[in-house]
């Protein structure tokens, strides 16, 4: 697949979500198989001030290139000052925010509103086209409710502007990210349009990505919250190892995203996202609950990560063929989440 000049090789690829696809999630992703990823939300007031907030945000690693900045934004003037400023900063491609669904943004006009009023979004996205130098794309959901399932004109009008490629999560604002994922609905815009579209919505492993695309034509598939703890769901080598390799790796992996957490972030942020990432790297695995309340309740990333560490480890022996015995799991849980 391609956006414009930028080459994307691979089927899947991180989803941007805010709080979460920062720089030390990304780059694990990347390295573990994403084949494109994009940055966390960024409102255009906040890159056209600056300020270290802002630019901690817009921050990357330049490994990490390709990469796409997305803007949230309502206002053409500001979304092209901020388009100008992230492209001389680095970004390979720039990303309109138009389905966000979260009230406090769309209440301000900005994310999924941009679906409400086609003619005044077409001029913005005119304005952001002439000013902008990279390929240029929007991520789209399937309109604002049940009433208003306008995806595909939606598409026609961001294609007619000039747009290089569309992302389509096929919910609407009102669903958010409730109820089942009409693939069906990317699929009407892939029909629709003739530059490149990429599906998202319920995607979970590489199979259901290649499903995705079988039932859809879509050009390539984002996964978001299927990547949350698990960013080796692009790594599709994973599946076919020895399974004490497979915890070996995944280990690798987690000890590599806390290492990038402890150097990229201050340390109030990075307690922050060892919690939060902690918490979802204990997910499936049994007993976790208690656990996760613990990696919550820690006061700095060294006790988050002893306690996630030691469960980590308890699981693991408990996989292996001679390992510990249930009740002696179940044990050694109560103790680690007490």
């Amino acid at each position: 697949m391609k956006i414009g000049n930028v080459t994307i090789n691979g089927l899947a690829r991180l989803a941007p979500m805010a709080g979460i696809s920062n720089a030390p999630f990304r780059l694990v992703a990347q390295e573990c198989g994403s084949a494109l990823t994009t940055s966390e939300e960024l409102d255009a007031i906040s890159v056209v001030r600056g300020g270290a907030y802002a630019d901690s945000l817009a921050s990357y690693f330049p490994e990490e290139r390709p990469l796409a900045m997305q803007l949230l934004g309502c206002d053409a003037s500001l979304l092209v000052a901020a388009a100008e400023k992230l492209q001389a900063n680095g970004a390979d491609i720039i990303d309109l925010n138009m389905g966000c669904p979260m009230p406090k943004i769309t209440k301000q006009g900005k994310g999924a509103a941009l679906m409400q009023d086609i003619p005044r979004t077409a001029e913005l996205l005119s304005a952001m086209r002439k000013a902008i130098h990279v390929p240029f794309t929007v991520k789209i959901r399937a309109g604002w409710d049940g009433e208003s399932l306008n995806a595909v004109d939606v598409a026609r009008m961001a294609q007619d502007q000039g747009v290089d490629a569309i992302t389509v999560h096929p919910r609407t604002r009102s669903q958010r990210f409730t109820g089942k994922a009409p693939w069906e609905i990317i699929g009407e815009v892939v029909r629709a349009v003739t530059i490149p579209v990429t599906g998202n919505g319920d995607v979970t492993s590489m199979d259901e990505a290649r499903r995705m695309v079988e039932e859809t034509g879509c050009s390539s598939v984002m996964i978001g919250r299927g990547a949350l703890g698990r960013p080796w769901v692009f790594d599709e080598t994973l599946v076919s190892l020895p399974i004490e390799v497979q915890w070996a790796r995944k280990a690798h992996i987690v000890a590599r995203h806390l290492s990038l957490i402890s150097t990229h972030f201050d340390a109030r942020t990075s307690l922050n996202q060892t919690r939060k990432h902690l918490a979802w790297y204990t997910e499936g695995l049994p007993g976790s609950p208690p656990v996760r309340d613990r990696i919550h309740r820690s006061k700095s990333p060294d006790e988050a990560t002893e306690v996630f560490w030691q469960f980590w480890e308890l699981c693991r022996t408990a996989n292996a063929e001679q390992g510990l015995t249930r009740r002696e799991v179940m044990r050694e849980l109560a103790l680690v989440g007490g």
